[in-house]
């Protein structure tokens, strides 16, 4: 998987353009995979809640998000840093869309109905590393929980 995110987020020849939504998909996938495995109990819920955001965030469909989940659960284990994943990100989105990001990763932590202080430590971790804020930080958090009430 990682050697697909470095193709995917490969620089064009000559041209800064930005990666489609499906390239983003994949890094924020990527991303959130690690989120559902830290606690040691992938939930469906939480699976669910990646392809959910995939799909409302990226515009790709549900069967496209579903393929970029499953590629990522079969490479998760190969991931040797989140900076690999968050160092593209930072290049692609501005704050409001990394903010919006973090909110999709607070609620596939929400999905199984508690937040373990593994989960909770890793969010702040991708937070620090998309260069979000505290308060942002906060926001993310309290929108996600609001939006599973």
């Amino acid at each position: 998987m990682i050697e697909r995110l470095k193709k995917l987020f490969a620089a064009p020849d000559a041209e800064n353009e930005k990666p489609d939504s499906h390239q983003l998909a994949v890094a924020a996938t990527a991303l959130m995979v690690q989120l559902s495995r830290v606690d040691q109990d992938e939930d469906e819920r939480e699976l669910q809640a990646i392809v959910d955001g995939a799909v409302k965030a990226h515009q790709v469909t549900r069967a496209d998000a579903e393929e970029i989940l499953q590629d990522a659960l079969s490479h998760a284990d190969d991931a040797t840093s989140l900076y690999e994943f968050t160092g593209q990100i930072n290049e692609h989105l501005d704050q409001d869309g990394k903010q919006v990001l973090l909110e999709s990763i607070w609620r596939v932590a929400f999905a199984d109905g508690r937040i373990d202080k593994y989960e909770e430590h890793l969010i702040r971790r991708m937070a620090d590393l998309l260069h979000l804020n505290h308060r942002e930080y906060m926001q993310a958090r309290h929108r996600a929980q609001d939006a599973g009430s």
